[in-house]
């Protein structure tokens, strides 16, 4: 269950485009034709499926402190993570000449159609974010890494598809001359965003936030006063009435 709860929410909740709008310029600059975004959109799927996963073990076996002890006792104390940037960029670039090498080589006009942005995906921020946030919200296992790792892909690749489609569509819209381009883009993007948001009860059911906050200490003793004070008040009516029936 949590692997199913942390793809679906790393695709549509977590967003990389539209929760963090990390990618932006990639997003922007490949989403004029839909055959070029699927490409680029594969080719992040890729990069984040295959480095997450990487980056976790190094940050398990190599960076965080104590990483070191299967090395041996007097490795133990050793705390590497301030190489985690250094470590995590070596790896993205890694892969990204290995799509770039088979992209080239089988598929020569998208390699033609990406130019520059197929390169770039070694610093395309959704990447390195989601290597980050791997490390940041301490994922215990490699299965979850990779869940994550092709979740966010995935939600990259949605994003930049949808903003694509729609583009082809308005192109051939009466949009205002003082939108057209990247204005208008911007507020579709916007809007998607808050799409994106709504998804957020889908896993929680509605409930996040709806727990009932604990009883602090001066509410439970001010519960204790009122208590008391009706069991006072309750003695005093039963003592008039027991007078007023012994007068009569």
């Amino acid at each position: 269950m949590e692997y199913i709860e942390l793809f679906f929410k790393s695709i549509f909740v977590d967003n990389m485009v539209f929760a963090y709008f990390l990618g932006m310029c990639s997003y922007l600059a490949v989403s004029k034709k839909v055959s070029t975004a699927v490409g680029l959109g594969a080719a992040v799927i890729f990069v984040l499926a295959v480095t997450v996963p990487l980056n976790w073990l190094l940050d398990q076996y190599v960076l965080r402190e104590g990483a070191l002890a299967w090395l041996g006792p007097e490795y133990a104390e050793y705390d590497l993570s301030f190489l985690s940037f250094i470590m995590f960029i070596a790896t993205i670039a890694t892969m990204v000449q290995l799509v770039e090498i088979v992209v080239e080589k089988f598929s020569p006009s998208l390699y033609n159609s990406l130019g520059i942005f197929l390169p770039l995906i070694a610093v395309n921020c959704a990447i390195l974010g989601g290597s980050l946030f791997m490390q940041s919200r301490e994922i215990p296992t490699l299965g979850e890494a990779l869940t994550y790792g092709v979740g966010s892909g995935i939600g990259w690749f949605l994003a930049i598809i949808a903003i694509a489609a729609i583009r082809e569509k308005i192109r051939y819209s009466s949009v205002p001359p003082a939108l057209r381009g990247l204005g208008i883009t911007f507020i579709l993007t916007g809007l998607m965003a808050i799409g994106f948001m709504s998804f957020g009860g889908m896993l929680t059911g509605g409930d996040e936030g709806a727990e009932t906050p604990a009883p602090t200490e001066q509410a439970i003793q001010i519960d204790q006063k009122d208590n008391d004070a009706d069991v006072i008040l309750n003695k005093e009516e039963k003592l008039v009435e027991n007078t007023t029936a012994l007068n009569q």
